[in-house]
């Protein structure tokens, strides 16, 4: 029997997902990366070894500031809403800037990058950012009366003044609840009635792919759905794109609206004191994206958050004070929070903030952003590695940056897509961390730490320092690694990072993390509470683990489940695919079926052919029970904002349900274009 054969021929409980994905060797770090690294001693795993929780937290709280040192690491009174480094006092502002003033104020801490690239960067040095942060947090105390334990919304894009904001917020205390810029303002709306706020700080106006976007708009409707909903919005505070000049067109509300860059002539000067904060006291709230039932507003804590990203950054990306680094998130996600903001200007690096997305005006945009800031250490999604290898496959060869790291955050990658982002963004110089988290968890939990653990395609490598991951079937067993099977991937141990609970609703907090695989709900022990993830995720026997999506996406076969990220990998083995996306559709007898949409390469013409070679890929790479239903060969897939596949709609098309709605999308025209090719003309799903 081949070792193929033998693959298919395993047998998976319902509780299982049938892993065929073959293992990628190892890829090792170059001595040059591992002379210079900040973390070389493999004897930290033994030092965060699972019977040494929680004590050895204190490694990365150590790398802050104190007011006050804490009195217990971990209280577990309220358990699973736990309290890291209780009765220490903190303040994430100092840490973020003041404490950096005496031996780097003239350094830059945020370059922004203005989308015309007509526009100079703006390079804000660490003693323009105390000013900055100062004399806005004044006008927050003075002119609104806010105060600590308040909480103010942002509806702000990818602007400088976005961490001035977040950082003048964290001064005085006051939480803040930063909404991506690209949801509308009934999203926003949700958000400010959920946390409550009071206020809302936006901006006039800001650049997206070319165009000078009227984002005050979305700021009226906010206010006016959140009315609707029982909550007032006392003030909106609004940022201007271009001091001094107004570039919305929609009117300002008098009595309502403020100028801050008027406001912020009578606070010139002001200084105003970093409040000491309870370790354990909020200090954002990042609610997710809300795309099926109401948002969760995850609450992360101030000063177990920050020395979770604080070591995260020092140890996984490796950051100096001397790194140019660029995180090309948005800020209004939590790889944002946590790795453009927080984690690097803790560290006293300089960090790098784009407006524009990274395909405008042309694919090069990034390479030049790049070769001209210096920047070494990158940080994506596969979303736009795969973006920017299918539009711009041979453009970062023309550029001459060089990365000493590489991240990949937000979604696994593909074996082929890694290979690409190592060889030709990399240069085949840069090492990679393909690091695995959520919202949730507030910084990574699984990666290699790059200069201890070699690299592997398509996988995310073991928990990181401290991080004890545990892979569970439906029945509480735990699925050995190297078995070849799958499971539901839990935590086993609290982390400082992880967010205290969902803001307002405990009980969907222990409900839809906890509750699962809780060995006693009385407990005040960690060990009886089990962090469920969410996601589904295979343990080789080296200890890696790769994530293959959400337990929700799993394919259930005729009794096979199937990891969906497992069949778009295999699609992107042919080399003329560019992005594949899997969606199960309902069958009578086998349950559910694979349908797969696959984007092609530019250039590159869709055939009946190339559609059964796509198929064959997946039988070949997989086995005949992964066979899609259907291959659609589609112009672009549904997008959001941000670049990624919504297959929410897609598996809406090809069911024949509602697709919901589609208008906050990149590109919703090619909902109804897809729509026509997948239903027909009646709106009803073609049978192949």
């Amino acid at each position: 029997m081949s070792e193929k054969e033998k693959g298919e021929s395993i047998e998976t409980s319902e509780a299982e997902i049938a892993v065929h994905w073959a293992e990628e060797g190892f890829v090792y770090p170059s001595a040059q990366f591992i002379a210079q690294a900040n973390m070389t001693d493999p004897a930290v795993y033994d030092r965060m070894a699972l019977d040494k929780c929680p004590e050895y937290w204190k490694e990365y709280a150590d790398m802050l500031t104190w007011y006050k040192y804490w009195d217990t690491i971990l209280d577990t009174s309220d358990a699973p809403c736990y309290k890291f480094f209780k009765g220490g006092l903190i303040n994430a502002s100092y840490n973020c800037i003041d404490r950096h003033l005496a031996q780097y104020k003239n350094k830059t801490a945020i370059h922004f990058v203005p989308e015309p690239e007509d526009e100079k960067v703006e390079h804000i040095t660490y003693q323009e950012l105390y000013v900055r942060v100062n004399e806005f947090a004044s006008i927050l105390k003075n002119d609104l009366g806010l105060k600590a334990g308040d909480r103010v919304t942002l509806h702000l894009p990818m602007v400088g003044e976005l961490p001035v904001t977040m950082l003048a917020c964290a001064r005085l205390g006051i939480i803040h609840s930063q909404v991506f810029g690209g949801f509308s303002g009934r999203a926003c709306a949700d958000r400010i009635v959920d946390s409550g706020s009071d206020y809302l700080i936006t901006m006039d106006a800001y650049y997206r792919s070319g165009q000078l976007q009227d984002h005050k708009e979305k700021a009226d409707i906010a206010c006016d759905d959140a009315a609707k909903d029982g909550k007032k919005v006392k003030k909106v505070l609004i940022w201007q794109r271009y001091p001094g000049k107004y570039s919305a067109k929609t009117p300002l509300v008098e009595g309502r609206d403020l100028i801050i860059n008027d406001m912020l002539k009578k606070h010139y000067g002001a200084r105003i004191d970093p409040v000491q904060m309870p370790a354990e006291a909020p200090l954002f709230l990042m609610y997710t994206s809300g795309t099926t039932g109401k948002p969760k507003g995850c609450q992360h804590s101030t000063g177990g958050f920050l020395a979770y990203v604080t070591g995260t950054s020092k140890y996984i990306q490796d950051i100096h004070p001397t790194d140019v680094y660029w995180c090309m998130a948005d800020i209004g996600w939590i790889t944002g929070h946590s790795y453009i903001v927080y984690g690097p200007l803790s560290l006293a690096a300089s960090s790098v903030i784009f407006e524009g997305v990274p395909t405008y005006p042309d694919a090069g945009r990034c390479w030049r952003i790049a070769q001209n800031l210096d920047v070494n250490i990158f940080h994506t999604a596969p979303t736009a590695i795969r973006a920017l290898r299918k539009v711009g496959p041979d453009e970062p060869k023309k550029y001459t940056y060089h990365f000493k790291h590489m991240t990949t955050v937000g979604e696994p990658i593909e074996p082929e897509v890694w290979k690409w982002y190592y060889k030709e963004v990399g240069k085949g110089e840069a090492i990679i961390v393909d690091t695995w988290w959520q919202t949730e968890n507030g910084g990574f939990l699984c990666s290699t730490v790059p200069a201890i653990k070699p690299m592997k395609p398509g996988s995310a490598g073991p928990g990181v320092p401290g991080i004890h991951p545990i892979v569970y079937d439906n029945d509480g067993n735990i699925v050995p690694a190297g078995s070849g099977k799958a499971g539901n991937i839990c935590i086993q141990n609290p982390w400082p990072g992880m967010f205290q609970t969902i803001w307002g609703d405990r009980d969907r907090f222990v409900r839809t993390y906890f509750e699962r695989y809780c060995k006693n709900p009385k407990s005040k022990d960690w060990r009886d509470w089990p962090y469920l993830t969410g996601d589904a995720a295979v343990v080789a026997a080296d200890g890696y683990v790769r994530i293959l999506g959400r337990i929700d996406d799993v394919i259930n076969v005729s009794g096979h489940r199937l990891g969906t990220k497992e069949i778009e990998s295999a699609a992107l083995t042919v080399p003329e695919v560019a992005e594949a996306a899997v969606v199960p559709v309902k069958h009578e007898i086998k349950g559910k079926e694979p349908d797969l949409y696959i984007a092609l390469k530019p250039g590159i013409k869709s055939t009946p052919e190339l559609a059964k070679a796509i198929s064959a890929a997946i039988v070949r790479e997989i086995g005949a029970i992964a066979r899609p239903r259907k291959v659609w060969i589609v112009p672009d897939m549904p997008k959001t904002r941000s670049g990624k596949i919504m297959r929410r709609v897609l598996g809406a098309i090809s069911n024949g349900t509602d697709v919901g709605d589609v208008m906050t999308l990149a590109n919703p025209e090619i909902v109804e274009l897809i729509t026509k090719m997948v239903q027909g003309e009646e709106g009803k799903p073609v049978i192949p």
